[in-house]
């Protein structure tokens, strides 16, 4: 009886706490619920990429100089001046950041598609190498007065290219300290590599503009080449953007990044329509720089990642050669254009 009873109590008292452990499960799923959410939100805003403020100050800035120095009238009228030589040199350089757009609707990419951009920017590069080749072999000025052929002085600037980018890797690897940002180690060399690469490539562009705007009829045809570099540098800026994007740079910085690759060309532009007779027998060799150095990035970084990215060689080849392709349909209808 005695046992019952005492039984009877210990039941009275274990339903009450099994009634408060009971009532406390929700709060706690409840609570951890919260936990997870609270997570997420954090890893959300990790995600974010915030831009800096000195970024902010720098797009300010351009937009103050592209007011400041446009000229009075766009379209020269008689000889250009200066001033005009520079807006167009400056305008193909802003349409560089345009290659960013294409990937706005796609801020995140897995591993798989950094590769295909890769892959996509490698074939640009390599086309665009290959123009630079072929242009710097086939110039022909009657102020040339070189002595060597242009053949010649373009691939031993093609050979400077190589030794420049090669030493440049080189130190870079010495210093893995170095840093842009959030970029350091193998990413921050493979951007360096590739923004050294496009800026390199916008100073023989830049002679271009100059030397197109310096002849008989440089209001028209330096109009012309201004205007066909600037669609040209479109896809240019999508090579870079494709590199930078993925590695957490924001949208804004990304474009300036785009535009300061193409720099150059506004003044570099300026001094070669000034003193056109003695920058015209080195164009061959910057072409050639340019296009050696492009070459061995696109091979050696971009595929190389690519391959790597997208576990698939065949599809890799395939998205590099349609890229080669494309950026070659858009030259040559450039070219065409210029000629006719």
């Amino acid at each position: 009886m005695v046992e019952s009873q005492r039984g009877a109590k210990q039941a009275a008292v274990a339903a009450p706490q099994s009634r408060e452990n009971d009532d406390a499960d929700p709060k706690q799923s409840n609570g951890s619920t919260d936990t997870d959410s609270k997570e997420e939100l954090s890893r959300d805003k990790e995600d974010e990429v915030r831009t800096p403020k000195r970024v902010m100050f720098a797009a300010v800035l351009v937009l103050v100089i592209s007011y400041l120095t446009f000229p009075d009238s766009l379209q020269p009228v008689g000889r250009p001046t200066v001033q005009h030589v520079w807006y167009f040199g400056w305008i193909s350089a802003l349409s560089t950041g345009l290659g960013v757009l294409p990937l706005v609707i796609a801020p995140k990419l897995d591993t798989f598609w950094v590769g295909v951009s890769n892959a996509i920017a490698a074939g640009m590069m390599v086309a665009a190498s290959y123009s630079l080749m072929v242009e710097g072999c086939t110039f022909d000025e009657p102020d040339d007065i070189s002595q060597l052929s242009s053949t010649a002085r373009t691939f031993l600037g093609a050979g400077l290219g190589l030794a420049f980018i090669v030493g440049t890797k080189n130190f870079l690897e010495q210093h893995e300290e170095l840093h842009i940002g959030s970029l350091a180690g193998a990413d921050f060399r493979r951007v360096l590599l590739i923004i050294f690469v496009m800026t390199l490539h916008s100073f023989s562009e830049g002679v271009g503009i100059g030397v197109s705007f310096g002849g008989e009829n440089g209001s028209e045809l330096g109009v012309f080449i201004s205007a066909s570099l600037a669609v040209h540098n479109v896809p240019e800026g999508l090579a870079v953007a494709v590199v930078l994007l993925p590695r957490k740079v924001s949208k804004l910085t990304a474009a300036l990044w785009c535009i300061l690759t193409s720099i150059p060309q506004p003044i570099m532009a300026v001094p070669a329509f000034l003193f056109v007779h003695y920058f015209i027998p080195i164009l061959p060799v910057g072409l050639g720089f340019a296009g050696g150095a492009m070459a061995w990035v696109a091979f050696f970084e971009l595929l190389a990642e690519a391959f790597e990215d997208t576990k698939s060689n065949a599809l890799t080849v395939v998205i590099s050669t349609a890229s080669f392709a494309t950026m070659m349909a858009l030259q040559n209808s450039i070219d065409e254009s210029s000629r006719s």
